[in-house]
């Protein structure tokens, strides 16, 4: 394996992005190339057939000197779905993970029993059936592997989650209604092999193995090598999701935690907030980052309290659609505006990890930061004092670096936490300051009773943050 390469495929938002990995974790080759999505209140959709011309483009440039691969796989955002005819072709345009235009069919869904979101993907598939016709409801990376190999495959229990597979009892729910569902296979199995077509406009040689992947939240996950029981990552990018690693279900009757299943078996819980750094572009346009980092620095605590919400609504750590941003009183300037954005992300992702003690996880292993918020080393110190605990940024944290994992798990049959802890680089390891931890308390305390006031935080969720006051957010 010393010898091979192994390639990822990221289907982001923005952009598709491939890395070449080799088994030492070293990026041997890297792509890019930009998508376009079209936006309008709930509504954020693309056009499918734009994914895999940017897959061809970006994979060319990734084995510009790589010719070799030894096995590829692909991840997309969690959620994304759209519809396909019996070849395969799309019939609809793919409505995106945070398309909010199917609540109706959501409220539906949950009055049956079941406990999916606004935006989660059976919803979604409900609603293009009604809007476009029938179909067979296809995840994101589903396309693009079919594109691969040829053929139509089986969808990844990962990506199918959010149309409400049951991951536990492997079996789609029986929904008058709903629109043909896939077949499901497990994460890290083998969907196939690259055809020649696929070859020629992509430059993967053909007969290299195509690996069934996991949603882009997993791809990170495996990125940071939190897969061992009790580790955790936490995403920080527009938006905020925290994975961890588990033996056992992390049961949560709201639906605000879910589990995705490991390719071993083993348990994936996690969540996905609204708050990130999205609040950042959206409040100062142009800014330099590192140059409001520097003066924030001179506000800990900041003069307001923040919780940052990107958009309106939040899922995690509570679920309250009506949820709105709002600031604590009034910052000196800008400088403190910027300093209560950074110290409100870190509070929810404490809320976050505090929500995630209080349904029994474990929280005692090493906790990573990733996504594009742990390139600001400020902001990575001031998470590791508020969470009160040492945080581990990897080298490379993109989930196309998760996939190249996955890729090589899934041809190898190498257990993925050992070919993880060898594939990924950790950058550097930020202990918390001493005194910083207990000086975060009463702000992140003032929010805490805000949220349960306003009707957002259940009550004893907010007992159990607020008896954990002194404590790190480690398993204690």
């Amino acid at each position: 394996m010393s010898q091979e390469t192994w390639l990822g495929i990221d289907l982001g938002t923005q952009s598709v992005r491939v890395l070449a990995v080799g088994a030492d974790g070293a990026v041997l080759g890297s792509g890019t190339a930009p998508l376009e999505g079209r936006r309008d209140g709930p509504r954020h959709e693309q056009d499918p057939g734009e994914w895999w011309t940017a897959v061809a483009v970006a994979s060319r440039a990734a084995l510009r000197d790589r010719p070799r691969v030894a096995g590829v796989a692909v991840c997309g955002t969690s959620g994304t779905v759209l519809l396909t005819d019996p070849a395969g072709r799309p019939v609809s345009p793919a409505l995106m993970y945070d398309d909010g235009r199917a609540w109706a069919e959501a409220e539906r869904l949950r009055s049956a029993g079941l406990a999916v979101q606004n935006t989660w993907g059976l919803p979604k598939a409900l609603w293009l059936a009604r809007t476009h016709g029938r179909g067979t409801v296809t995840h994101q990376p589903d396309l693009i592997t079919a594109r691969l190999t040829g053929h139509r495959v089986p969808t990844d229990s990962s990506h199918a989650l959010k149309t409400a597979y049951d991951v536990a009892a492997d079996a789609w729910p029986d929904v008058p209604g709903a629109p043909a569902l896939p077949d499901v296979v497990r994460p890290g199995t083998r969907l196939g092999e690259v055809c020649a077509a696929a070859a020629e406009a992509t430059g993967i040689p053909a007969g290299t193995p195509v690996i069934a992947g996991m949603t882009d939240g997993c791809a990170a996950q495996i990125a940071s090598g939190a897969l061992r029981e009790g580790s955790w990552n936490s995403v920080l990018g527009t938006t905020l999701v925290l994975k961890g690693a588990s033996r056992v279900p992390v049961h949560d009757p709201t639906g605000v935690v879910y589990n995705h299943r490991a390719p071993d078996g083993s348990w994936l819980p996690g969540g996905a907030s609204s708050v990130g750094a999205g609040v950042l572009t959206a409040a100062f346009s142009g800014a330099d980052p590192a140059a409001m980092d520097e003066r924030a620095a001179a506000h800990e605590p900041a003069g307001a309290i923040a919780y940052p919400l990107v958009s309106p609504g939040e899922r995690f750590p509570f679920l309250a659609p009506q949820a709105t941003a709002l600031v604590l009183g009034e910052p000196a300037g800008d400088a403190d505006l910027w300093a209560a954005l950074l110290q409100g992300v870190a509070f929810a992702e404490r809320l976050c990890l505090d929500y995630l003690h209080h349904l029994g996880a474990p929280l005692d292993g090493p906790l990573s930061l990733t996504g594009g918020g742990a390139r600001s080393p400020y902001w990575n110190q001031l998470r590791a004092d508020v969470l009160g605990r040492p945080a581990r940024v990897p080298e490379q944290t993109e989930p196309a670096l998760g996939m190249a994992v996955l890729a090589a798990h899934g041809v190898t049959g190498e257990a993925l936490p050992d070919l993880a802890e060898g594939m990924v680089r950790i950058r550097t390891v930020v202990a918390p300051r001493p005194g910083r931890t207990a000086l975060f308390a009463e702000p992140y305390a003032r929010l805490v009773h805000e949220l349960t006031a306003r009707g957002w935080l259940p009550e004893p969720v907010a007992a159990h943050a607020r008896g954990r006051l002194t404590l790190d957010t480690a398993d204690s």
